[in-house]
């Protein structure tokens, strides 16, 4: 399959949110995340019903689309830079956000009333929807360490989701995000400058923190996009 690593998904989205209504969208992801697994075994996604779905065993895994770029356009959280940061900068970083280096895969059910972990990471106000802060969590995670996504990463459907990959490293690299992660693969790099996370808010606060928080993001979407194009070309996947 051929994967256009430029492609908007807006395009046949009809209007509507890609994440869930861009076939283009699901077929890519598919297609790209359906491959060998680190414990073995190989992740066969199957589209029913335009959801994606994994079973394996008495297992069986929904997953939903989500977006690593969140530019913020047109939300409170960043209407204070609005006469420091300019429309088409805003515009700018929202529209690179749809290309499919920026979307990756989490399960998407509700289990015993837990948020799903998009909605979780968007609503908790320390990760503040920010993909560099999520994949923090997910790091900690697996070194069985305290972080603001635990509960709902310990639901039932979600542990079995993490233990598909065994470690950290084994998750970043089926998903393609070396570039987010130092060569040891002990540190997130931030999209911004973090000393500790989880103290404060996420969200830039003046124009010089937002412009550096879109250039970090925008440049790690490209070469997210490259890598994916360099993983199609590959003789056996």
């Amino acid at each position: 399959m051929e994967i256009d690593t430029s492609f908007d998904f807006r395009i046949d989205s009809n209007g509507k949110d890609p994440d869930a209504h861009s076939p283009t969208l699901r077929s890519y992801h598919r297609y790209l995340w359906s491959k060998q697994l680190p414990i073995g075994g190989f992740l066969d996604i199957e589209v029913i019903n335009s959801k994606l779905v994994y079973r394996f065993n008495m297992q069986t895994i929904t997953f939903s689309s989500d977006a690593i770029s969140n530019s913020y356009i047109g939300t409170k959280r960043v209407a204070h830079l609005g006469g420091e940061v300019s429309q088409s900068e805003f515009e700018e970083f929202r529209d690179t956000g749809y290309t499919i280096g920026a979307y990756i895969i989490f399960p998407s059910a509700r289990v015993d009333g837990k948020m799903t972990i998009n909605g979780a990471r968007g609503f908790n106000s320390k990760i503040a929807d920010r993909f560099d802060i999520t994949l923090e969590c997910i790091r900690l995670h697996y070194q069985r360490m305290e972080n603001p996504l635990e509960i709902t990463f310990n639901s039932r459907v979600n542990s079995f989701f993490f233990s598909l990959f065994k470690d950290f490293k084994g998750y970043v690299d089926f998903f393609l995000l070396q570039d987010l992660v130092d060569i040891q693969y002990e540190k997130v790099r931030f999209f911004t400058d973090i000393k500790s996370p989880f103290i404060r808010s996420p969200i830039p606060e003046t124009a010089t923190e937002y412009r550096a928080y879109k250039q970090a993001t925008l440049e790690f979407v490209r070469l997210r996009n490259q890598r994916i194009a360099d993983w199609t070309k590959k003789p056996s996947k």
